[in-house]
């Protein structure tokens, strides 16, 4: 089985995670793509509880018929779960699935100074998405949408509604557990 995974913090979850999964659905030979939030933060960023990140996550996957799933391999890995611990776990637990891993091109400058980059890209394929605002030569694809977590957070504080960037029933959720107010 072909697995492009997304990770993140999903901090809240958005339309820029939903655009991306989509397209990587669409192009790319994969089976399923998998939502992988962070369980913490590798910077030590304040983040929601994991729990509230991974139920928005599968508010998102509830309305993909089926290829779209969460994973919650980040919360098993002990220690900092970097992102090669998780893919060696991800390896141990489906054997027989290729994993691609991907990533936007407003990260890839910093993956050579990522936990052992070399081994991560001998456990998966790289995939970098082309992020609007940072052209890459190896980014794939038109400029997806540049949507900010933390610009939607402060609006969230503000008491706007960011519907224009969050998801329904995402936005719903953060509401009813009081998710990112003050």
């Amino acid at each position: 089985m072909e697995v492009a995974l997304l990770g993140g913090s999903f901090n809240p979850p958005h339309v820029g995670h939903l655009l991306a999964v989509h397209y990587v659905w669409a192009t790319q030979p994969v089976d399923e793509v998998w939502l992988l939030p962070s369980y913490r933060h590798p910077f030590g960023k304040s983040l929601a509880p994991f729990e509230h990140r991974l139920r928005m996550c599968q508010l998102l996957a509830d309305d993909a018929s089926g290829w779209l799933k969460v994973c919650d391999a980040e919360s098993e890995v002990p220690g900092e779960s970097w992102t090669v611990d998780v893919l060696e776990h991800l390896r141990q637990r489906h054997p027989g699935h290729a994993f691609t891993l991907v990533i936007g091109s407003d990260i890839l400058r910093e993956l050579p100074k990522w936990k052992d980059a070399a081994r991560i890209e001998q456990l998966a394929r790289l995939l970098v998405l082309h992020r609007a605002g940072h052209p890459s030569p190896r980014a794939f694809g038109p400029p997806l949408a540049e949507v900010s977590s933390t610009e939607i957070r402060d609006r969230l504080i503000r008491g706007d509604a960011p519907v224009d960037l969050v998801p329904r029933r995402v936005l719903e959720y953060a509401r009813e557990h009081g998710l990112y107010s003050t």
